[in-house]
């Protein structure tokens, strides 16, 4: 259910309004325990995913590193060798 929240900050290009969303709606179902709310929660679900992605661009707009920015091919690479590893693939 989280496989969408990933470390987000210091990447170049920066972390995109549609990566945000997609961790904080996965935040959102984790916490909330369900994938899809009911009608009746549609509505505060749908806030609470739009307020963690607000407090989240707040958060890595914020954040400062000395580190260099790292490369989103290079860690896709990185993690498709664990994933290997892993499982075996």
């Amino acid at each position: 259910m989280c496989r969408n929240i990933r470390p987000l900050s210091n990447f170049e290009p920066p972390a995109t309004d549609d990566e945000i969303s997609a961790a904080a709606l996965q935040y959102v179902r984790k916490i909330a325990g369900v994938t899809k709310p009911s009608r009746v929660n549609a509505e505060a679900f749908d806030r609470a995913v739009a307020e963690v992605a607000a407090a989240s661009t707040r958060l890595l707009d914020s954040l400062v590193t000395t580190a260099p920015p790292k490369d989103r091919e290079v860690e896709a690479a990185k993690a498709r060798e664990r994933a290997a590893l892993r499982y075996g693939t």
